[in-house]
């Protein structure tokens, strides 16, 4: 499969800061902030490897197809499909609470 197939949509997210998309073989692309960061594409194959252990019980689908970590100021944003995962990283847009 081709770079530009593997990459194609991530470039069109909205405040997306920059991508992965990582296999077991390591990353096969890369942009903006994550360009080239091996370090957190380790960490998020490590995450994406622990998530996959918590399965229900008699249930053969796969324990998620997408996982979120939120920090302050930016949000990564997992998906795994087939044998790649895609980690976007985004701007943290946090809306205020409404109170009521």
């Amino acid at each position: 499969m081709t770079t530009a197939a593997l990459t194609a949509g991530l470039e069109r997210i909205p405040d997306q800061l920059g991508y992965l998309v990582i296999s077991e073989d390591g990353v096969l692309a890369s942009a903006g902030e994550l360009e080239n960061d091996e370090n957190t594409a380790g960490v998020m194959m490590q995450m994406v490897r622990t998530a996959s252990r918590f399965r229900l019980p008699g249930s053969a689908d796969p324990p998620f197809k997408r996982m979120s970590v939120i920090l302050e100021d930016f949000v990564y944003t997992v998906t795994v499909s087939g044998q790649k995962v895609f980690v976007v990283k985004r701007q943290n847009n946090q809306q205020e609470p409404i109170s009521v």
